[in-house]
């Protein structure tokens, strides 16, 4: 009867130390699955920004600037005005802007003299945005345009502190004026919107950065 009992005790201890035996395994299982998923994220975390900070410095290939998505809002005074918030950040690599030409966005470290400079080819997209962040007025025109029109904006432009003048076959209209987050065009170099639109936009409330210099850029 003892040895029964002794042998049924014996058993059950058994069972015990097993089911005792199993759950710190299961136990030991979890941690090293909590460790392994932690180090997962982290690892995640860092190759993520890896990637992002060279796809920031990265020099070649062309993004679209998906940090600013937006559109135009036209005014009862025909001025466009850009619908979003416009990103400054310094990039290396080409930006695809979404409005043409480019009314501020992602761009170049470098920006373009803008003290009244007047230049005959076209620009870098990305350094004419510099130029606007610094409270610019960028003049553009087409081959379409007159060229006594070309001629007073040119005038003009020379005798005006933070404006530039380039050529811009691709967009719309044969005379545009471009500030940060603001865009119109047009008719000819009397059309009284030039003076309204200088008067507003050059140094105006929508210059990111105002007062940086527009001398001692690229030229």
């Amino acid at each position: 009867m003892g040895s029964a009992k002794n042998k049924n005790s014996a058993e059950r201890q058994a069972r015990i130390a097993e089911m005792r035996r199993a759950e710190q395994a299961r136990e030991r299982r979890n941690r090293l699955l909590t460790i392994g998923a932690s180090v997962a994220v982290v690892t995640a975390l860092v190759v993520g920004g890896v990637v992002l900070v060279r796809s920031q410095d990265d020099g070649g290939g062309t993004t679209a600037d998906s940090s600013n998505p937006g559109h135009w809002t036209t005014g009862k005074d025909g001025v466009k005005t850009w619908s979003s918030k416009l990103s400054q950040t310094h990039v290396t690599k080409t930006v695809k802007y979404p409005m043409t030409p480019p009314a501020g966005g992602d761009h170049d470290a470098r920006w373009m003299n803008c003290n009244g400079d007047v230049y005959t080819k076209e620009l870098n997209n990305m350094n004419a945005v510099h130029s606007l962040e610094h409270g610019s007025v960028w003049v553009t025109y087409t081959s379409k345009a007159k060229k006594a029109d070309i001629d007073a904006l040119a005038a003009k432009v020379k005798k005006t502190p933070y404006t530039l003048m380039s050529p811009y076959e691709k967009q719309a209209a044969p005379i545009m004026l471009t500030a940060w987050g603001h865009q119109r065009t047009v008719t000819s170099a009397s059309d009284p919107n030039v003076d309204k639109f200088f008067e507003t936009y050059v140094q105006g409330e929508q210059t990111p950065e105002k007062g940086a210099t527009c001398q001692g850029g690229l030229s």
